[in-house]
């Protein structure tokens, strides 16, 4: 990022924190993709909150980025397992944050599956979630009750560039990495299964390439949203399988089990739109499956008679090429900040919530007068 570019991304966190400047500072977690432009945005949380620690996704981390938020702020190593179980992440809690209010603010829903327990045992106060992601939103939506307000941003219309442009993306990187194996798009069938914002606008943008492209969802509403957009609907997934020589993900649950990758056609490709541990059942592969690294990016699976090949480890395709997706991830990230003081205010009851568009209007208005010159 140019000296320049980074004096602007500054100037614009500066001007929406003072914006929704929070009554009160309440300690943070932030959990993050800690790719090259996510520096500004942590400095701009540590200007709204007390950042306690910062716990960058482990598939999408750039080093240089790293060395600089650790000059500055305590980053600690995000896995699963830290808060899947209640005594480690009440224990990780209580070390970093004992007796003080927290903000925990999510990509993925980290904090879910112990956040009940995590509330009601805390020596602090949790303040309530921020969430950035629908696969994180579901994560906090399927909990039988919620302790705190969840602010999610996932199906926010600041969100929707965003969506159209790392679908964008993924693209880009699928066909880099085919090329880099000297295969190419044209004459694969594609099935995209997962029809939301993320998989549809795959689809269309595969459609844009000349490729046919049939979609799989399990939501009865997308699929006919798909139909409606001139895309072929799978009745049944283990047939659509079979027959396409591309298979991108993007459900944010689990789209492929390890029964499922039998039926994949011979040489087909598999990438995801996020981590490898949310979209691929791959512990569910049988053993007789052996793993062959056969490019920079891609592994072959193979067993008598059967081989097919998976991008990126199976984790986000797009991080292979950074995923940028330009100046409109700072929409998104204006909102979460923006969220940071509904949350200190302390008057939302437990439950999920939304920026109001109102506060949207305002983001937006502000990020066109720095990134629209």
């Amino acid at each position: 990022m140019e000296n320049f570019e980074r004096a602007r991304l500054d100037a614009y966190f500066a001007r929406i924190a003072a914006q929704f400047a929070p009554d009160e500072q309440t300690a943070s977690f932030l959990v993050t993709h800690l790719l090259a432009e996510r520096p500004a945005f942590v400095r701009a949380v540590a200007a709204m909150t007390r950042l306690t620690a910062v716990l960058p996704k482990p598939k999408s981390i750039q080093s240089a980025a790293r060395r600089e938020v650790e000059q500055s702020h305590t980053v600690d190593t995000l896995t699963r397992d830290l808060f899947n179980d209640e005594t480690t992440a009440l224990d990780y809690l209580e070390a970093r944050a004992a007796d003080q209010t927290v903000t925990l603010l999510d990509v993925g829903g980290y904090f879910a599956p112990t956040l009940t327990t995590v509330h009601s045992r805390f020596t602090g106060r949790l303040a309530g979630v921020i969430e950035d992601t629908e696969n994180g939103h579901r994560r906090y939506e399927d909990l039988d009750k919620l302790p705190c307000p969840v602010i999610s941003v996932a199906r926010s219309p600041l969100k929707d560039p965003e969506d159209f442009l790392v679908g964008q993306s993924v693209v880009f990187s699928t066909e880099a990495v085919m090329r880099d194996r000297g295969d190419i798009l044209h004459g694969r069938p594609a099935l995209v299964i997962g029809f939301g914002k993320l998989g549809s606008s795959i689809a269309r943008l595969l459609h844009a390439k000349g490729v046919q492209v049939t979609a799989f969802d399990i939501d009865p509403v997308r699929r006919t949203q798909a139909l409606s957009q001139g895309f072929a609907v799978a009745r049944d997934r283990e047939a659509a399988l079979t027959g396409a020589g591309l298979v991108l993900c993007a459900t944010g649950a689990v789209s492929l089990r390890g029964e499922d990758f039998s039926h994949l056609r011979n040489g087909a490709y598999v990438a995801t739109v996020t981590s490898g541990e949310d979209e691929l059942d791959l512990a569910g592969l049988p053993d007789v499956y052996t793993r062959t690294q056969v490019g920079d990016h891609v592994t072959r699976y193979q067993t008598t008679g059967h081989y097919f090949y998976l991008a990126n480890g199976g984790n986000a395709v797009n991080f292979i090429h950074g995923a940028s997706v330009g100046p409109f991830i700072f929409l998104v990230q204006a909102e979460i900040l923006a969220a940071i003081r509904m949350l200190t205010r302390a008057d939302l009851a437990p439950g999920i919530h939304e920026v109001p568009a109102p506060d949207r209007e305002a983001i937006a208005a502000t990020w066109l007068s720095y990134f629209n010159r």
